[in-house]
């Protein structure tokens, strides 16, 4: 049961029913205990209703449905909340990775302006970490794995290079626009609009 409850796989809206998080079961059952939130009870695309705390204790379990079991029965464990008062839309960078780099610089080698596919290109730290480059936005371009390594641990200008432009950190974005669906929860397609969820 622990298991169930710790995993995030609720996804979470706000008042405007706009995704904007994902907690954990245990997490949004408090929610929606303590009047946070409420479920949302989702039999298809057109037949979606919130449904307060008292309410959802007392719903059919479906054969779907993921379950914790409780001294008075098993309860649905919700898949969709939304929450009573919070309006807003936060907003968040995307996390500092390889595919993010890769998008940001548009597949291009950062040195060369060659398109590369994924595999053929990697994370170049302009000032290299053995000389106290770090992982940051502005020190982070993406490049063909045979300029990288011709690069070393030197800056480009040391290595008889230049880059295209210099780095910099994305702008923020809404959280909706990086909210994924790992689990493919079935529920989740309805409010994220992206391709591949």
């Amino acid at each position: 049961m622990s298991d169930i409850l710790n995993k995030a796989t609720v996804l979470v809206l706000n008042r405007n029913w706009q995704a904007i998080h994902i907690r954990t079961p245990q997490d949004a059952l408090c929610q929606m205990a303590t009047g946070v939130a409420t479920g949302l009870e989702i039999n298809g695309e057109d037949q979606i209703r919130p449904v307060r705390w008292v309410e959802w204790l007392t719903l059919p379990i479906r054969e779907q449905d993921q379950v914790v079991g409780t001294v008075r029965g098993g309860i649905r464990v919700p898949t969709v909340i939304v929450l009573a008062r919070f309006g807003k839309v936060p907003m968040r960078r995307p996390k500092l990775c390889a595919r993010t780099i890769r998008e940001r610089d548009g597949n291009r080698c950062q040195y060369t302006g060659v398109l590369l596919r994924p595999e053929e290109g990697n994370i170049d730290h302009v000032l290299p970490r053995s000389r106290g480059g770090g992982d940051a936005w502005e020190n982070c371009v993406w490049s063909s794995k045979a300029v990288n390594s011709k690069k070393g641990n030197r800056l480009p200008h040391e290595a008889g290079l230049k880059l295209l432009r210099p780095p910099a950190a994305v702008r923020e974005m809404p959280v909706t626009a990086l909210l994924r669906n790992p689990h493919d929860i079935p529920e989740w397609k309805l409010f994220l609009r992206h391709a591949g969820d």
